[in-house]
């Protein structure tokens, strides 16, 4: 089974590797795909770095990583793109693979707002990740749904873009060293904004 992880990755952190790897280690994933956004519709994109370079840096996040990979694969897809049509696509595309929607408790509260979210809940596994603050109690779950207790991983990339350009040296633990060297070689997020 292949856990789908999507987010805009704006920029990849150490929260999202760490989680994917703990889901592999732990059974609730064969793999998982980091599979990166071109823009979430819930999200305004007013500091969203290209994608081109969000999939780049989170490349470079995962090259030493077992059984972590990251996709375009819905960067390729027409805009706007919505979950129900990634995953449709997916199992379009890969009929021979089961896949999983990995989200986390601050997305499952919200989950009713998603576009075609009924189809998702038919159709896929969904494996909810705790986040601070969003507190889920586990037995209100659907069958399908399954919250997991993985550690809390508590960075955010508002966080991680807000250290960067305010130089402060909280970032080298919020992130892969060879991102944070990337990041810092090409220039990004060198003030609150995306450059």
């Amino acid at each position: 089974m292949i856990g789908i992880f999507g987010g805009s990755f704006n920029p990849i952190h150490l929260g999202h590797t760490n989680l994917s790897e703990w889901l592999v280690c732990n059974g609730y994933a064969d793999k998982v795909w980091l599979m990166v956004s071109p823009q979430n519709p819930l999200k305004q994109q007013r500091h969203l770095l290209d994608e081109n370079l969000r999939l780049h840096l989170a490349k470079i996040a995962v090259e030493n990583l077992s059984g972590v990979e990251v996709s375009d694969f819905e960067i390729r897809l027409p805009k706007p793109t919505y979950t129900y049509k990634t995953l449709s696509s997916l199992s379009a595309t890969y009929p021979d693979e089961e896949f999983a929607l990995i989200i986390g408790s601050d997305n499952w509260q919200i989950f009713h707002k998603w576009a075609q979210w009924e189809y998702i809940l038919q159709h896929y596994r969904i494996i909810v990740y705790p986040r601070k603050g969003y507190e889920i109690d586990a037995h209100t779950l659907p069958e399908n749904v399954q919250l997991v207790s993985a550690p809390l991983f508590p960075y955010s990339s508002t966080e991680v873009r807000k250290a960067i350009a305010e130089r402060d040296h909280i970032c080298t633990s919020m992130l892969h060293p060879a991102v944070l060297s990337e990041i810092h070689r090409l220039g990004l997020y060198q003030t609150i904004g995306i450059r």
